[in-house]
């Protein structure tokens, strides 16, 4: 199912929610429909066009944010899908200094690496190996990683996003996948 993108009052993006639960907010007047994804969903006695970004009609507080949280999801974003060893395509996560050896799970410590990197590398250092990193792995910063983090992107949402560092976040996914 498509996902559309929730923003404030003050458009400040807050998060990604199903098309059903945008849906509802625009049927509601909670919702104000600012692009529309060019599909339309029908019922018995009328067609809605699909949103794909929505405004909320009142401002929503949002608490204190802490720093983006390192899901699977978000480290593949950060790190474009790519192995940061071999630049191949990345299908698990590992740890730069591995946990057996007092390594952190966090986003300095962690990056994307391919099958056969991750099982070659197993819990050694990178000196013991001779491997350098592809880049120095870093937590993202900026609201737009909140966003790109889900996994769930659409080129609709660039302009909504772009006022929150969305052009570095997505340069670093696209230059790193490159």
């Amino acid at each position: 199912m498509p996902h559309v993108l929730v923003l404030n009052a003050s458009y400040e993006p807050l998060g990604v929610v199903p098309l059903r639960r945008a849906l509802v907010l625009v049927l509601e007047n909670k919702a104000l429909c600012l692009e529309e994804s060019g599909a339309f969903m029908h019922s018995a006695t009328r067609a809605v066009p699909a949103p794909s970004v929505v405004r909320l009609k009142r401002f929503v507080r949002v608490p204190y944010r802490g720093p983006v949280p390192l899901t699977r999801r978000a480290l593949f974003a950060r790190d474009g899908g790519r192995c940061m060893y071999c630049g191949g395509v990345a299908t698990s996560v590992d740890h730069v200094v591995p946990r057996s050896r007092g390594g952190q799970h966090a986003w300095e410590n962690v990056v994307a690496a391919c099958r056969r990197c991750n099982h070659v590398k197993a819990d050694r250092h990178l000196m013991e190996l001779g491997w350098r990193l592809r880049h120095q792995p870093a937590p993202p910063s900026g609201l737009a990683w909140r966003i790109i983090g889900t996994g769930h992107r659409d080129p609709r949402w660039l302009p909504y996003l772009q006022p929150f560092g969305a052009d570095d976040a997505l340069a670093r996914i696209d230059g790193i996948s490159a």
